[in-house]
């Protein structure tokens, strides 16, 4: 992520060039390699924010360039291709066209006189003139070094900006496989972050072992084994296909899992067809009870221990450890946004559990009367209702005097709290149930706290008026 410290080289952008699909790219952040677990996830968060606006974004014509340099780029090169690009774009028949693509062209290579060299990340540029919802057009500039070095070269001109390069960027280095192989078939499968992916599954129809044949009992016998030893040799085959990399010839997992609910498993291990590349990834031969997706499942879970840095399996725990709270009852826990806020403001809470995807936003509001401000949350159907910006006691209106995505705002000022972070999606059992049950966000706290017990007071703690 862009940083504003001098090492990341971010650059300060003019009112006429203010990025409205990345406003948050002039936060404060701690580069990947420096930064604690927590920043890290931050970090994580925010450039899939940025990929997501990004890539939302829509232009005119070709008007909008990607341009990303890999580290060792030389911005000699590139400065002079983009010269020779700019004397092509000179012959565009179109007006309006030639005009915002020149213009893209000019204010790429304006940012690149900033740079000295290419920082040892790379350097990311996106410029073009986007249309706003509104249908106005505004002229958008976003420079800086990744978290990660990219190994990417790009130059593009298009209605729309390219970010393929930096999804790759946020795909997990620890990429796991799993093969789950029984009597009734197999699936491939790779477990990535919190990502679970089917590669492959294919069913088989194996001869039972029986006793019947009298004199071809034999070549009963025979038959069989010559079909399993044919689908250990099919699914070492495929094994291959999946988990080797054509181009390196090396695998592109970090590691193996096989599970299985017989002795397949151990076979495929042992046998002399499995590619020695991947015998060498294999952490684990694991018991299953099924076979197929819910093998899968059980596979991953019962691989927990040694798959514990990765994040499906630390969102889990993170969750089950404050259903745990709940269930006990222990008073160490808050959920909703106003008894969490609070909580916050108290410094109550060690560790704070936020849906990545929570759809709120933060007002503070000016009071048109009085002048006081309040902080309101609402989501967007609460900020369509103009009631919530009306004071119905007084019939005074409130001015909005800030607005902010609540995730933003907390991922900015949650250290200020002295708590951690943690974002959690909605694609694990726990994390649907978290996210639909609870309002996606909630928190464990330090010590037992009744939240009942604030409920009949406001903030300054004067009584509700409500109550009287």
């Amino acid at each position: 992520m862009a940083t504003v410290e001098a090492q990341s080289q971010m650059v300060e952008h003019t009112e006429e060039e203010q990025v409205v699909v990345a406003w948050f790219l002039a936060t404060n952040c701690l580069k990947m390699g420096d930064a604690h677990e927590t920043d890290k996830n931050i970090e994580v968060w925010k450039i899939k924010k940025l990929i997501k606006a990004l890539e939302a974004a829509r232009g005119n014509g070709t008007s909008m360039i990607s341009l990303i340099m890999p580290p060792r780029d030389q911005i000699s090169r590139v400065t002079k291709m983009l010269g020779d690009e700019f004397g092509t774009a000179s012959n565009i028949k179109s007006r309006v066209n030639r005009q915002s693509v020149l213009g893209a062209i000019t204010s790429a290579q304006q940012r690149l006189k900033l740079y000295n060299k290419v920082p040892p990340n790379g350097l990311v540029l996106y410029t073009g003139t986007i249309v706003t919802e509104d249908g106005k057009e505004k002229k958008v500039t976003i420079d800086f070094e990744p978290f990660r070095p990219i190994n990417a070269s790009l130059y593009l001109c298009d209605n729309k900006f390219h970010t393929e390069a930096l999804n790759e960027l946020l795909e997990s280095d620890d990429k796991f496989g799993f093969i789950v192989m029984d009597g009734n078939g197999t699936l491939f499968g790779t477990l990535s972050g919190n990502t679970r992916e089917v590669l492959h599954k294919f069913s088989v129809d194996l001869p039972k072992k029986h006793g019947r044949g009298g004199q071809s009992a034999l070549r009963f016998a025979r038959l069989r084994m010559e079909k399993r030893h044919n689908y250990v040799r099919k699914t070492a085959e495929l094994a291959t296909q999946f988990y080797i990399n054509p181009a390196t010839s090396q695998p592109n997992v970090s590691g193996l899992i096989l599970a299985g609910s017989a002795d397949f498993k151990t076979e495929l291990s042992q046998s002399d067809m499995f590619d020695p590349r991947l015998q060498a990834k294999i952490l684990n031969v694991v018991d299953v009870s099924y076979g197929g997706e819910n093998g899968f499942n059980q596979a991953i879970e019962l691989s927990a221990e040694i798959l514990s840095n990765v994040k499906f399996i630390q969102e889990k725990r993170l969750i089950g450890k404050y259903f745990e709270e709940i269930s006990q009852d222990t008073g160490k826990y808050v959920f909703g946004i106003d008894d969490t806020l609070k909580a916050l403001e108290m410094g109550a809470v060690e560790t704070l559990i936020v849906w990545e995807n929570l759809d709120m936003n933060r007002f503070v509001l000016k009071h048109s009367t009085t002048g006081e401000l309040v902080t309101k949350h609402f989501n967007k159907e609460q900020e369509a209702n103009q009631d919530n910006f009306r004071d119905t006691a007084n019939s005074a209106e409130y001015e909005v005097q800030e607005k902010i995505s609540l995730l933003e705002w907390l991922a900015n000022e949650y250290k200020r709290f002295g708590c951690t972070l943690e974002f959690v999606t909605n694609k694990s059992q726990e994390g649907s149930q978290f996210c639909r049950g609870f309002g996606g966000i909630g928190g464990i706290l330090r010590y037992q706290l009744d939240m009942r017990t604030f409920d009949d007071f406001s903030d300054d703690g004067e009584v509700d008026d409500d109550d009287e």
